[in-house]
């Protein structure tokens, strides 16, 4: 039976995670391709306005997706994940791992991957450029081959994400690193493997954290690293770790202690559910003035937005994993927001606030401090009507006085979040909304217009001629 995320962090970051009892490795299995992406040459046409209300069921989550399948590099045999989305990203990393030599198989949403045939150590630098999380394998390669040569990544444009943290990190547990020909060429500076060290992050980078927890999971010895990122996505990759025989303390805190292992066994596991789409069915309630449910979420991983909703006049309860937002007011008061590491307010779900903040009363002030060019939904939100002025990392929102005032019309998706912050802004505008540039939501989001229409919204994604 499947291990699942447990959604209350470990309460005393000095235990160690429990290991579970693996399951059997399976072994032989045909390597499957990943569907085909979905044709990026489409649109999303929306009629505005409707109502949304009934039940939207969360996806597993993008973002620990990436750092887990990336982690099946670290186990021998065969490991299986359950609840995988099925996003371009998703097939994007299997492909990574399956230029590695990796054998991959899906079915619906799980995925097997077998690492023990790898035979490169360097991923296909064009793949590896399309998402931010395939330079996460430069992790468990090192830990488990002892080098690694793995191109710069790619992602969404929404500023620098330098990889300096990830190359001093791994030069404190004895790698080599270089960087040259936009590549990282990195390998065990003994000739044998990684050793433990400490190291503290100069911020609590996500990925950083993750690649360096994957490669000290197979170091030599004890690694201490502190000032770590403490998202949930964090301790659903922990817990897959220990799992596969790892032993990891202090996760939730902000100091990882990991033991070494000479050798991880893959096993099965359960991503968590996604609390960034979770969020942003939320705030498609908000925007639309709505009532619906959804699950499974767990409040306490959204409560920087959950409390900034109820301020704004929304009702939220919720019960065991489902939460119920009714915003039956049509009119909201604004709020000011602030982008912090977790648990702070999520950079992820910014544009979609930014989106409902336009439907809100008075003046609302968004400051962006995880990503220094994470503003270029704002043009496409001015074109349905928002009216927003911007100053470097700021924006100043000028929120109706008597409800919605946004009008349907063409834009843009240039990014992942902005571009479903689009598609909030539609569902809120009178008349039709067509938006472009498809290929960067469905990075994110599963299935996205299939739920909105399961809640009574009018959209249909369309085909160029």
């Amino acid at each position: 039976m499947a291990s699942h995320f447990n959604p209350n962090p470990n309460p005393n970051p000095s235990l160690i995670l429990p290991i579970p009892q693996h399951t059997k490795p399976q072994t032989n299995f045909p390597q499957k391709p990943p569907p085909l992406p979905a044709d990026p040459d489409s649109k999303l046409v929306i009629t505005g306005g409707a109502k949304l209300s009934g039940h939207v069921p969360i996806s597993g989550s993008k973002n620990s997706a990436l750092a887990v399948l990336a982690a099946t590099l670290c186990c021998s045999g065969s490991s299986k994940l359950t609840n995988v989305p099925n996003l371009s990203d998703t097939r994007t990393m299997a492909s990574i791992l399956g230029s590695l030599g990796a054998q991959i198989e899906f079915s619906g949403n799980n995925v097997v991957v077998n690492s023990d045939r790898v035979g490169s150590l360097e991923p296909d630098a064009a793949l590896v450029g399309d998402i931010r999380g395939g330079f996460f394998v430069v992790g468990p390669l090192l830990g488990r081959f002892g080098e690694a040569v793995v191109a710069l990544p790619g992602g969404c444009d929404i500023g620098a994400r330098p990889v300096d943290i990830y190359v001093r990190g791994l030069r404190a547990l004895g790698a080599v690193v270089e960087v040259r020909e936009n590549k990282v060429v990195a390998h065990a500076a003994n000739g044998r493997g990684l050793v433990g060290g400490k190291f503290r992050l100069d911020y609590p980078s996500v990925g950083a954290t993750e690649t360096l927890m994957m490669a000290a999971c197979l170091a030599e010895g004890k690694t201490l690293l502190s000032n770590v990122a403490r998202e949930p996505e964090i301790y659903d990759l922990a817990c897959f770790l220990t799992k596969s025989g790892a032993r990891v303390e202090g996760v939730g805190s902000e100091k990882i202690c990991i033991y070494g292992k000479n050798r991880l066994l893959g096993t099965e596991y359960g991503l968590m559910p996604d609390r960034i789409e979770a969020g942003t069915f939320i705030l498609a309630a908000a925007i639309t003035r709505s009532s619906i449910s959804l699950s499974p979420v767990f409040p306490n991983w959204l409560s920087s937005l959950i409390d900034k909703l109820l301020y704004a006049g929304c009702k939220i309860t919720h019960n065991q994993d489902t939460l119920e937002l009714s915003s039956s007011k049509e009119e909201l008061r604004g709020f000011d927001i602030r982008t912090l590491p977790y648990p702070g307010f999520p950079t992820d779900l910014q544009p979609q606030t930014m989106a409902l903040l336009s439907t809100c009363n008075g003046l609302s002030i968004v400051q962006e401090s995880v990503f220094e060019n994470r503003m270029t939904h704002v043009k496409e939100l001015e074109k349905l009507g928002a009216k927003i002025q911007v100053c470097g990392s700021t924006a100043l929102i000028y929120g109706q006085e008597k409800g919605n005032k946004l009008s349907g019309t063409r834009v843009v998706a240039a990014d992942l979040r902005g571009g479903v912050s689009l598609v909030l802004a539609g569902l809120a505008a009178e008349g039709i909304t067509e938006i472009n540039g498809l290929s960067h939501i469905d990075r994110g989001y599963e299935n996205l217009e299939t739920k909105l229409r399961l809640l009574g919204a009018r959209v249909e994604r369309l085909d160029f001629v």
